[in-house]
């Protein structure tokens, strides 16, 4: 397979390779197509994590169990940074 790359991802590909952690371009670009598919499965599962918490939502609303709307933001928002952290 060939693959042609803009000059600053061929540039990057070439220092990773020259820096000595990587033995060939193709090392590099398996390793980052590895991270690539990680990162996809992270978003996947975070999207799933957040249309059971629409669900759970939408439940607790119909039970009458509404929560104020900044509270909710709030504690969203620190979940969400402690997943990044």
């Amino acid at each position: 397979m060939n693959v042609h790359l803009p000059h600053e991802l061929e540039q990057l590909v070439h220092n990773r390779v020259e820096s000595g952690r990587y033995n060939s371009a193709s090392e590099v670009v398996s390793d980052a197509l590895r991270l690539l598919a990680d990162r996809d499965e992270m978003v996947q599962i975070r999207r799933q994590d957040l249309h059971k918490k629409i669900a759970l939502g939408f439940d607790s609303l119909q039970r009458g169990e509404g929560t104020d709307g900044d509270e909710f933001f709030a504690q969203l928002e620190q979940e969400e940074s402690l997943m990044e952290g």
